[in-house]
């Protein structure tokens, strides 16, 4: 890794800034539509990029040869919208034009390096089995267990992320641990 990629930067998910437009819908449905919509043509363009482009070069150039320009139009159309008299701080648009503004900076992490996603669907899905579980985690029948079980869950949901076989990563674990 080159000291570039050594540093963390926090990315911020365009689903959840979504859902604050999906909130304000019924109270402000042309301009909440009209937010969902540039955002939908954001996810156009990731789909696009999915399904047709394979080289991380290529994915970058056309993200910032067609999302960039989408988001500076949306991230302009938020400052006018924030300039509106009649929207009241507690009015659900409001809320979600504060949102996308104050993480507009994260937001923006995709454009410039390909390997981070829109969103973090991804990781929500993987880690969803946790609060599944919740109820079945009362039968641990200890702390140990419970912390055993968390770690174990931690190692399967990281395999499947890198799309690596848990039974066979796990195996090979263990008898690299025999050998010692």
């Amino acid at each position: 890794l080159n000291e570039k990629e050594k540093t963390v930067t926090h990315a911020t998910c365009w689903v959840h800034a979504r859902r604050y437009f999906d909130r304000a819908l019924l109270i402000e449905p042309i301009a909440a539509q009209a937010a969902i919509d540039k955002i939908a043509q954001l996810y156009k363009n990731e789909k696009h990029i999915k399904d047709k482009i394979t080289e991380v070069s290529d994915a970058l150039a056309y993200r910032q040869k067609h999302s960039e320009p989408l988001v500076t139009e949306f991230f302009n159309w938020v400052y006018e919208q924030r300039q509106r008299t009649d929207l009241t701080p507690q009015n659900p648009l409001s809320k979600a034009l504060n949102y996308v503004n104050e993480r507009q900076v994260e937001l923006k992490v995709f454009l410039s390096n390909p390997a981070v996603a829109m969103d973090t669907n991804h990781l929500e899905r993987a880690l969803r089995v946790i609060p599944m579980g919740r109820k079945n985690y009362l039968f641990c029948w200890s702390e140990l267990g419970a912390e055993q079980l968390g770690i174990l869950q931690s190692l399967l949901v990281t395999c499947r992320l890198q799309e690596i076989n848990p039974y066979h990563y796990l195996v090979d674990v263990c008898n690299g641990l025999m050998k010692l």
